[in-house]
């Protein structure tokens, strides 16, 4: 997304609780009992309003936030059409807007799918893959990855056959990656040049990538992630709709991501 929805529940919260606050305080004032039945279309609207996006204001920025895969950046694991849920609270609570983190709690680990605010446009939010934790040197060579010096155990499973918005993806080699004890599914295109270096990721940064390898705008290109940049760690698929593959996915349904 290009724009703060973050923002727009604060400030909508504080509207209709400052609209229907003062109201209460203007009545409490001239000593008038509440007036249910007539009181001004705003106050009423405000009234009805409040709790609910205050109820979803504290949902998204605390517990749990509803993302749309637009991208097939992520596939074999995320097809585009692809509705998750990432938890707010698993690498530390942070205040809406402001992201500042309030209370500590776990680090990402290898392997961890997480959503982020993009580095070089903070405003837009990206899922990868967590390839690398800070002090880890990463190197990507013949498009095999390896980290702190060891190869990743890859091992094929034969040519991917790609359904909807990501059926130009049939043909690339689908693999079974095992990133340090998480085994998971990467694509990749052969003939598709990529880029190979090494890489040695800073204190408080995480090096990520997407899992289909070859068409993935990802910390190859511009750079690690600050834990400061971090949303969440997507954890289940509760929806799935491809105009392109008929509609609603039932199989991808319920899905937890690993």
């Amino acid at each position: 997304m290009d724009y703060d929805f973050s923002f727009f529940l604060v400030m909508a919260t504080f509207v209709t609780g400052v609209v229907w606050g003062g109201y209460c305080l203007y009545l409490k004032y001239v000593h008038q009992p509440y007036p249910v039945d007539s009181e001004p279309l705003l106050v009423e609207y405000a009234r009805s309003f409040f709790p609910v996006v205050l109820i979803v204001l504290l949902l998204r920025s605390f517990l749990v936030e509803p993302f749309r895969i637009p991208s097939g950046s992520m596939m074999p694991t995320l097809l585009v059409g692809d509705f998750i849920l990432v938890n707010k609270f698993t690498y530390g609570i942070r205040l809406p807007v402001l992201n500042d983190k309030v209370i500590e709690m776990s680090e990402p680990e290898r392997g961890d799918i997480v959503v982020f605010r993009f580095p070089k446009q903070p405003t837009v939010d990206y899922i990868k893959r967590v390839i690398g934790l800070p002090g880890d040197r990463i190197a990507y060579f013949d498009k095999k990855l390896y980290v702190n010096g060891q190869p990743i155990p890859q091992v094929s499973l034969g040519r991917y056959q790609g359904v909807g918005q990501g059926a130009n993806m049939t043909g690339a080699e689908r693999l079974e990656e095992d990133l340090t004890g998480v085994k998971h599914s990467i694509l990749i295109s052969p003939g598709v040049p990529t880029v190979e270096d090494v890489f040695v990721v800073p204190k408080g940064q995480y090096f990520v990538m997407g899992d289909n390898r070859d068409n993935s705008n990802d910390s190859r290109y511009w750079g690690t992630v600050p834990e400061a940049n971090l949303v969440g760690k997507a954890f289940f698929i509760w929806m799935n709709w491809d105009w392109q593959n008929n509609g609603i996915a039932f199989d991808r349904i319920g899905t937890i991501l690993k």
